[in-house]
């Protein structure tokens, strides 16, 4: 049965032959009291003309879930080669915007294009090979408890690909050295500490060579010490491996450590995208109160 209060009509699809920019029509459909905190243009949420240099792009996207839009006509663009922080209070659809990005959801309205591929429009084959491009650094590291770390690491690679064992040795072990764990290779997940998981799970995360790497929360149940060593090692493989690497966070902290683009998803929509810079001397009322972190502003405890 069709969803009485679903949008009565779909944005074009690609073979329309509208321009990207062209296929853009706000900042979501529902008005409410809070669109005056949504200014940001489109230069800033969809990026230039150059589609090679934006990895992903969502367009329009809405998704509810319980009756609720958790995605309110979200319009963001991922920028190529850098690492990009989308912060935003709890509850406010980052999770949900990952699982559009790896297609373990797909909007009931709108688009997201990773990679120049319009992922709700896959065959299964094909979203498995997109897939096989993204590695995701989940919050707890998601390391299966029965296996020890270097099989956690080597899993993708035996599940997704033919290489021989010999290679798959050689890429885990590479893989582990790269994370300071090249001694836990033998250890299982419950013998390790919270932030030696993390860094496992980052291993993995690279293991398959992806051209993105999304990490969930990655400074969850860390000290502010260990959270600044993982956001250190963040930037020393991206230096070396490079790709687009999104980091989903509300720690301003660590924003501010690694984040070359910033975007902030409140309520369902990116308030404003940018360069550092530019984000952390905003005018936005909203983007200013969280990244300072003031209670006098827009946001509330509701």
């Amino acid at each position: 049965m069709a969803d009485e209060d679903a949008p009565s009509e779909q944005p074009p699809t690609p073979e329309g032959g509208l321009t990207f920019g062209e296929r853009i029509t706000g900042h979501g459909a529902a008005e409410d009291e809070d669109r005056h905190h949504y200014h940001a243009t489109d230069l800033d949420l969809l990026g230039d003309g150059d589609d090679a240099a934006w990895s992903i792009r969502c367009l329009d996207v809405r998704k509810r879930l319980g009756g609720v839009w958790v995605l309110d006509g979200l319009n963001v663009a991922f920028p190529d080669d850098t690492i990009t922080v989308v912060l935003g209070p709890s509850g406010t659809g980052k999770s949900v915007l990952i699982k559009h990005i790896i297609g373990l959801m797909f909007p009931d309205a709108g688009d997201v294009v990773v990679k120049g591929q319009y992922v709700k429009q896959l065959a299964m084959p094909d979203l498995l090979a997109l897939r096989r491009k993204i590695g995701v650094l989940f919050q707890d590291g998601a390391l299966f408890g029965s296996m020890n770390v270097f099989d956690n690491v080597a899993f993708p690679l035996r599940q997704h690909t033919d290489m021989s064992e010999a290679d798959i040795a050689k890429r885990v072990r590479d893989r582990l050295s790269d994370v300071g764990l090249a001694d836990a290779m033998d250890d299982l997940p419950s013998q390790l500490s919270g932030g030696m998981r993390k860094r496992a799970g980052f291993a993995r995360a690279l293991v398959m060579e992806p051209d993105i790497v999304i990490f969930d929360e990655p400074d969850s149940g860390l000290d502010p010490v260990r959270t600044a060593l993982l956001c250190d090692l963040i930037q020393e493989m991206h230096q070396i491996y490079r790709g687009t690497y999104i980091v989903v966070t509300h720690n301003i902290a660590s924003a501010r450590q690694i984040g070359d683009y910033i975007a902030l998803l409140w309520r369902g929509r990116i308030v404003e995208a940018g360069d550092a810079a530019r984000m952390f001397s905003s005018e936005n009322p909203f983007v200013r109160q969280f990244l300072s972190g003031s209670a006098e502003g827009p946001l509330t405890m509701d």
